[in-house]
């Protein structure tokens, strides 16, 4: 090849880049949440989106997580959310229902006051978008964004999918071998396992929450973006183009799946860890004879909001530990001191765990951890609190990756008990590291996915063509209950005619005979 046309394809490549990069996506990811962690799922998917040369903008609620993102940050103030009081909620003996109902109104009221914060009126008033991802978390009329901006729409889920997501997409919820997120349960389900999942899944997820949520999801949506302007909540509904799942199949429930749901599990870990903070690695490196026990009950719980009794429960089994545990404790009082403890406000969960000398996970069993524990192939001791956490134990369990205690159980000796079996039995670890193995075995990583498929919504303005006609249909077409009603009114018109038809013959035939018997 001579030096002239080198020179021309050089040159070619050069624009070829200069015009992809300049004809980027404008994408907005608008992530109302008051979950740090659910914020480290969305932000993952904008990060990658952005690292394509797309001009993305991110609007959240918390101190940024990335020193140095590749999208703008829009952070916004929301006064009367506390961090607290949210973990409150979680820890306390209340009923589940009642939970539930506290952090649905929790989430209602977090995303309607981000919807409507001075910072986002101004960015829905002057500027334009291709795209919008919307981290979601019980805030369907956040749709109405799509229609706002005259874009697709993108829904970003922190876990497996439930019937809420679902239904976005005309996605099969198959209560019958697909356990609940709630439930518990793992496939496959026995009867009376049926029996509970039916319950969970249509009485519980469907009927009561969610049916309840979409009437309260209507009313923001109308409040917000009103007829005269906008189209209707339920069309908004039908025009969701995918949504992100921060799931896989490898994980243990097999379901199907429309085209337009993704599971992108994973998403959030690193392809390559960050470099530990100095007096970290040193602490790290240095435990070679006993290794670390990393200990996070997550981001929404605080430690002040503990029972004292378990806390001190906590305390005395871990600080007896050979090992060195590094705690994650946001709280001024500590919950005591012992030279083997190293307390931190936030510690870097995906650079932690990597590190060879960590050998064991004690954890409160959210989705991320899960996912992040079993990818790095780290086993686990879970203490769950709330809602899909026990569910998530329960499939660690089953796999041989660890061991749980429900918080409401949680003992110094069952604790104790547990830690020491899941570090001294090689058994958990040997499963877990084969699962890591097996879970990172997939023809593209968790972001080239997400990119992939963001870019392809974006490729064939909103991809209609991959929803599904279930999206389309009510209650009782989707379950062939109008079939079902039609076929049965079907054969008790046959069964009347034939019946009539009978009484007629019959009638005659007796006419004759009496006729006869007379003459």
């Amino acid at each position: 090849m001579s030096f002239k046309i080198k020179l021309v394809f050089s040159s070619v490549l050069v624009i070829a880049f200069l015009t992809a990069s300049s004809d980027g996506a404008r994408i907005l990811g608008f992530f109302p949440t008051n979950s740090k962690s659910h914020l480290i799922i969305h932000s993952s998917i904008a990060n990658a989106i952005a690292e394509q040369g797309h001009d993305v903008t991110v609007v959240s609620t918390h101190n940024l997580i990335n020193k140095n993102p590749p999208y703008r940050y829009i952070q916004l103030d929301i006064d009367g959310f506390s961090s607290n009081k949210h973990s409150q909620t979680v820890v306390n003996r209340t009923p589940f229902y009642k939970k539930i109902q506290t952090m649905l109104e929790t989430f209602n009221k977090y995303s309607n006051d981000s919807l409507n914060h001075p910072k986002v009126k101004k960015l829905m008033a002057e500027e334009s978008f291709d795209l919008v991802i919307l981290g979601y978390i019980s805030n369907d009329f956040l749709l109405g964004l799509g229609a706002h901006f005259k874009c697709p729409v993108v829904v970003s889920f922190m876990m497996h999918p439930v019937p809420a997501t679902n239904g976005l997409v005309g996605n099969p919820n198959e209560a019958a071998y697909v356990p609940s997120s709630i439930g518990g349960g793992k496939q496959p389900l026995g009867f009376f396992d049926r029996v509970k999942n039916f319950l969970y899944v249509n009485v519980f997820e469907i009927l009561l929450v969610n049916n309840i949520q979409q009437s309260y999801q209507a009313d923001l949506y109308n409040k917000n973006f009103p007829a005269d302007k906008y189209p209707s909540f339920e069309e908004m509904k039908k025009n969701v183009s995918l949504v992100l799942t921060n799931s896989h199949f490898s994980q243990g429930t097999i379901r199907p799946n429309v085209p337009a749901l993704i599971e992108i599990g994973g998403i959030q870990i690193k392809d390559k860890p960050d470099p530990l903070p100095e007096d970290l690695k040193s602490i790290m490196d240095n435990a070679t004879e006993h290794g670390v026990v990393y200990f996070s009950l997550g981001s929404n719980v605080q430690g002040s909001t503990l029972d004292p009794v378990k806390l001190q429960a906590l305390f005395n089994v871990l600080s007896q530990l050979k090992q060195t545990v590094l705690w994650k404790w946001s709280d001024s009082v500590l919950p005591g001191q012992s030279p083997n403890i190293v307390y931190k406000s936030w510690l870097p969960q995906d650079d932690i765990l990597p590190h060879p000398n960590v050998k064991l996970f004690i954890t409160h069993g959210g989705g991320g951890s899960v996912v992040e524990s079993s990818f790095h192939g780290v086993p686990m001791v879970g203490i769950p609190i709330f809602g899909d956490q026990s569910s998530n134990m329960e499939g660690v369990v089953k796999q041989g990756f660890g061991l749980s205690i429900d918080y409401s159980d949680l003992t110094e000796e069952g604790l104790r008990s547990a830690v020491n079996e899941v570090m001294s039995n090689k058994m958990y670890r040997e499963n877990i590291q084969r699962f890591s193995k097996l879970y990172k075995d997939r023809p593209m990583t968790a972001k080239q996915t997400a990119v992939f498929w963001l870019e392809y919504v974006l490729r064939h303005h909103g991809a209609p063509h991959m929803q599904s006609p279930a999206v389309n249909m009510n209650f009782f077409q989707l379950n062939s209950l109008d079939v079902i009603g039609f076929l049965v009114a079907c054969v008790y018109v046959v069964y009347k005619v034939f019946k009539l038809i009978f009484l007629f013959v019959k009638s005659k035939i007796w006419k004759v005979k009496t006729k006869s018997k007379e003459e």
